[in-house]
């Protein structure tokens, strides 16, 4: 039995830790992968250091788990307190009860009613903005209390009722009785409670995504916002250092927790010969000698207890402090700050030398506007989670890029402002008459296109045979049964089996959505699984051989692709082409600004940089034209972004994704969680 439970231990040790080593192995690899290891290497290291972004969402998330850990450690110690010297049980019972809340709801529950009191309050207050780093601080101050008062109170009810007595009869007020008796006691409590809270508010995601405002990003956030592509080594690289990290002060605190118990041991030992040395001598009246007591354990004990104290009191005065400073650097007036809101990944951000788009723009406003602006740049992972914001009322962005179908729903419903193209001369001279006048934008009067792009199928050339592919067929064929990848969202899903049947997409007819459901259930067999960005690894280190995805992102895979892969791409005749654009929201507080911005994307060398970056194709005309964007991406990705004889318009208007009526939209919700969960 002892060694099936050692055999058992070190099963669940390897299940919990066999992810962790696998990301710090490929935080050193030399490839852009993270599946296929192509030799030793630091350089996502160095540009981890490089990432302004990541560095500053890196700050933002100590700053806040500081900060909330230091001041529910301080509220949760005193309501342990209060707790503890209730006298009515059934009132205990019921604090209790009503403190354990926020930790026993969902984190979904708790963010999305934390978001509404927010916007509710803000709203009476009349203010512009309902979130920002304060809604955040509150959201994880609530979320942490009950952490800390559960490790506080069992130290309350284990320490000797005697001591504060004790400490009031020979003269201490309340406040000294608890500090210089109570405090020292419950400590280690204290302190385990802190660490909770910080280890809480800094691992949260959900509850931070609901109630964060514009101008504050943490870690969790950013690295959701990147599943527009697969996450890059970098993150495993901040991985691999915040572990080593934990990991130290984990050894460090439990060599310190160690030291502390064997003085106290010691303490006690000394105690109890003393007090049966006292014992024997009252019993036979005749004194006796005894080795002094040692008061060393004690004092040390003590000591150590204090300095601890003093540890925790410094955490928290630097918390303010941060806090403090924080505040003056997000409203300070010196700087204008621009909000933009864009797809993960979808911009060229100076990672690996590449071009800074938004550092060029705030030299660009240093330089020629004599404005010093700072550019608070955030994603979104889909245009969904873009919608959700705005209709909250609860931020303000200055310019967003959302896809077509949902520029239609933003504009309809009165969130987006008319642009003054005299602000943005650009636009007349790089974008085509092909990308004017499209269905989301008739009039031309709220949007700029950014990219567009259409999706194709990938298949690995080494296993599939190329007999079987140019069409959607490909995708049903069952010669290739078990290594097919459809995509994890309705939308995309049921587009591949309109395309296939050459069906209106965006049809309202049932019945038509009912043969569509047909045709995904008769593949469901086939499929490997229902994938989104997992496509990545699965495509590249040949886990899957057939699957559907944008063209842009086929163009990253083939750098990583492992060395037995042979990843080919082709257009099927149907299939869907989308246009993402740039918009300025009725929020917004910097219209010229943002307008400003626009024109500057659209100026030639951050146009050709952000094409080159995110590999989607360009409605500017001279990022096609320029020879050096043609030379640096190549002939074949040319061929596959820009193909030959292609009608956008015809092609766009026959199979562009529009946005459906809201009946239409929870039939095709009920048809494919039917397809899902059967």
């Amino acid at each position: 039995m002892k060694k099936l439970s050692k055999v058992y231990i070190a099963l669940i040790l390897i299940f919990l830790f066999a992810p962790i080593a696998v990301l710090i192995v490929f935080s050193f690899n030399s490839g852009s992968s993270t599946s296929v290891f192509k030799g030793f290497s630091l350089h996502w290291y160095a540009e981890l250091f490089k990432n302004a972004a990541m560095l500053n969402a890196l700050k933002n998330s100590l700053i806040l788990a500081i900060s909330s850990a230091a001041i529910s450690t301080v509220i949760g110690t005193a309501a342990a307190f209060g707790i503890h010297h209730m006298k009515k049980k059934w009132l205990r019972r019921s604090v209790m009860t009503a403190t354990n809340i926020p930790m026993m709801n969902p984190d979904i529950i708790t963010g999305i009613s934390l978001m509404f009191l927010f916007v509710f309050v803000g709203t009476l207050l009349g203010l512009q903005t309902k979130l920002s780093f304060w809604t955040m601080l509150i959201a994880h101050i609530t979320f942490s209390l009950p952490y800390v008062i559960l490790n506080v109170l069992p130290k309350f009810r284990q320490m000797d009722k005697s001591l504060p007595e004790a400490a009031l009869d020979l003269g201490c007020t309340p406040l000294q009785s608890f500090f210089k008796v109570q405090l020292p006691a419950i400590l280690p409590g204290v302190f385990t409670g802190m660490i909770m809270a910080f280890t809480m508010s800094l691992d949260d995601f959900v509850i931070s995504y609901f109630t964060s405002g514009v101008d504050f990003q943490t870690l969790p956030i950013l690295i959701y916002s990147m599943t527009k592509k697969d996450v890059k080594p970098t993150i495993y690289a901040l991985s691999t250092i915040i572990f080593i990290v934990i990991l130290v002060l984990l050894l460090i605190t439990n060599r310190e927790r160690t030291s502390e118990e064997r003085l106290e041991a010691k303490r006690l030992r000394e105690e109890k010969r003393l007090r049966s040395a006292i014992a024997k001598s009252q019993k036979t009246g005749k004194p006796m000698r005894v080795k002094r007591v040692s008061e060393s354990s004690i004092e040390v004990s003590h000591g150590r207890s204090m300095n601890l104290t003093k540890i925790i009191a410094v955490v928290c005065i630097l918390a303010i402090i941060i806090s403090t400073c924080l505040v003056f650097s997000v409203f300070s007036k010196r700087t204008i700050t621009l909000n933009v809101y864009n797809w993960g990944e979808y911009i060229s951000d100076g990672a690996e030398g590449s071009y800074d788009t938004n550092a060029e723009f705030e030299k660009y406003c240093r330089d020629e506007l004599g404005m010093n602006v700072k550019v608070n740049y955030n994603t979104f992972s889909s245009n969904e989670d873009l919608y959700a914001k705005l209709s909250s009322n609860a931020v303000s962005y200055d310019v967003i890029i959302p896809s077509d179908y949902m520029i239609a729903r933003l504009a309809s419903e009165g969130y987006l402002q008319e642009l003054d193209f005299n602000n943005i001369p650009n636009y007349e001279k790089s974008i085509t008459d092909d990308f004017r006048g499209l269905y989301y934008d008739p009039e031309n009067k709220y949007s700029v296109p950014y990219t567009y792009g259409m999706i194709g199928v990938i298949y690995d050339a080494s296993r599939v045979s190329e007999d079987d592919t140019g069409s959607w067929d490909l995708m049903w064929n069952e010669k290739y049964s078990g290594q097919i990848v459809q995509y994890n969202n309705s939308r995309d899903a049921f587009g591949t089996a309109f395309y296939k049947n050459s069906w209106d997409v965006n049809t309202t007819d049932k019945s038509v959505w009912d043969k569509a459901l047909a045709e995904l259930q008769q593949q469901k067999p086939l499929l490997k699984k229902l994938v989104m960005d997992e496509i990545y690894n699965m495509m590249e280190t040949g886990e899957a051989m057939i699957g559907s995805y944008y063209a842009g992102d086929y163009l990253t895979m083939l750098d990583n692709q492992a060395d037995n892969v042979d990843l080919q791409f082709y257009y099927p005749e149907n299939t869907n082409l989308f246009v993402d654009a740039m918009c300025i929201p009725t929020c917004a507080q910097n219209k010229t600004l943002a307008e400003e911005y626009i024109n500057f994307m659209l100026s030639d060398d951050t146009a050709i940089a952000n094409a080159e970056y995110i590999c989607y194709a360009s409605p500017h005309a001279n990022v096609y034209n320029s020879e050096i964007y043609q030379e640096d991406m190549g002939e074949d990705a040319i061929s596959i972004l820009y193909p030959e004889d292609f009608d956008f318009h015809e092609k766009y208007d026959a199979n562009c994704y529009k946005d459906l009526p809201p009946e239409m939209k929870e039939y095709l919700n009920a048809l494919w969680i039917k397809f899902a969960t059967e």
